[in-house]
């Protein structure tokens, strides 16, 4: 990390006598506004809203073009800042890095991206299997670009490309936990409330230190068989959210130990792109399944299906599975007020999307249905670009469940529409 460090000083160092000698790079972004007026009482910090904000986002990219090691290694710096006047926290002023990285090359079979960066990888439409990295689902929620639901790491990759795979590899030293519901914005099913929750919940959350212990690692290996994308996974880390008790007694929950193994196909099928992803979820800190405090090791399968119809007109389709496995042990350590989640859990999703005017107007409803746990969420959305620059999107979050207990009916007062208007340059 020491070398790491220094050559992130003298790639910077090198950045600004280059931009004091010649013209700054170019500056892109946009200006958003938004508003989300919310249906329901749940008792969290606005009752009519859950989004009021203005974001500026400026991104740029630099390319050294003079006669070093920098300019030879093709090296580059990105950079994206968010600058956020967030109305629902009462004008708070947020400014969030999403992107601050160096990129280099230094063999041709080697690239090297250290840095704020965003991460991501398989094959699900916001179905994440061996996606372990941060995620934003309060964002998500609300109705914030898609852009904001994966979070950026500060992480180390390197990316190799042998003659008969490519090989990614991910060091990440910070934990970034993913942000869920937490009351004061969304409302959720609290379980030492035994009901849905606002403010008044009382749970707390431990959070990671950032110790060499608790460094994360990740590694993708993948490869093409004719028109098929392969690809195997590996992740050593913790669970980015929060499912394990630390202590009952003061309400307390953390992220607990998690190792994930992994793969998954994509390519053509049936005239259309089908994929299968399946990833094995081991729990180092219940190995057996018997330690109710704990989560249960797991699986979870993926079979997803997409089509173009012709005429600007796209389906999608996916089936998920996630069985709790070592069932019997974790029933037998429940007591009897617990709550008791079902072996096999089922979700499948739709995703229908059309173009209009000359594709200026876009269409999309995306539907997640669990039939095991019978709650529904509907994402209905229409985009309109007026110009080049000006994008009016309107869209809605709707939530319902039979149980509160389950992972859509525990936000299902949340429904909400958005309206968003953003100016691009």
């Amino acid at each position: 990390m020491k070398k790491i460090s220094l050559l992130l000083v003298l790639i910077v160092l090198a950045f600004l006598k280059n931009v004091c000698a010649t013209e700054l790079p170019e500056i892109h972004g946009f200006a958003e506004g938004a508003f989300a007026p919310k249906f329901g009482s749940d008792k969290t910090k606005h009752e009519n809203f859950n989004m009021a904000e203005a974001r500026v986002q400026l991104k740029s990219e630099y390319y050294f073009d003079d006669d070093t090691v920098l300019t030879d290694w093709q090296t580059y710096i990105s950079v994206k800042f968010d600058f956020l006047l967030d109305g629902y926290m009462e004008r708070s002023f947020v400014t969030d890095i999403r992107e601050l990285n160096v990129s280099f090359m230094p063999f041709d079979f080697m690239d090297i991206k250290v840095g704020r960066q965003v991460l991501t990888w398989g094959t699900g439409d916001y179905l994440f299997l061996n996606d372990l990295f941060p995620k934003d689902y309060i964002s998500f929620f609300i109705g914030r670009d898609d852009e904001y639901l994966k979070k950026p790491n500060d992480a180390l990759r390197v990316m190799l490309f042998p003659d008969w795979f490519n090989l990614d590899l991910v060091f990440i030293p910070f934990f970034r936990e993913n942000d869920v519901p937490e009351g004061k914005r969304i409302s959720f099913f609290d379980a030492f409330e035994g009901g849905i929750t606002g403010l008044n919940t009382r749970r707390e959350i431990l959070t990671r230190s950032n110790n060499p212990e608790n460094f994360m690692y990740a590694g993708r290996i993948y490869r093409n068989f004719s028109s098929y994308e392969t690809a195997l996974y590996y992740y050593r880390g913790f669970d980015p959210s929060p499912r394990s008790y630390y202590s009952e007694r003061d309400l307390m929950l953390y992220y607990e130990r998690l190792d994930a193994y992994g793969g998954s196909v994509r390519g053509p099928v049936l005239s259309g792109i089908g994929n299968i992803e399946v990833s094995y979820y081991y729990s180092p800190e219940d190995s057996h399944g018997d330690i109710r405090e704990r989560q249960n090791s797991r699986m979870k399968y993926l079979a997803g299906y997409e089509k173009d119809l012709g005429n600007d007109l796209r389906i999608g389709f996916q089936y998920y599975l996630e069985q709790t496995l070592d069932y019997d042990e974790y029933h037998r350590a429940l007591r009897s007020l617990d709550y008791r989640w079902d072996e096999f859990r089922h979700v499948i999703t739709n995703r229908v999307t059309k173009l209009f005017a000359n594709q200026t107007i876009r269409a999309s409803v995306f539907t997640f249905f669990s039939p095991s746990d019978m709650d529904v969420y509907v994402r209905p959305s229409l985009s309109w670009d007026a110009t080049d620059a000006w994008t009016l999107t309107i869209g809605a979050n709707l939530l319902w469940g039979r149980d509160s207990w389950t992972e859509f009916g525990g936000v299902q007062k949340n429904k909400n529409i958005y309206v968003r208007l953003r100016y691009s340059f």
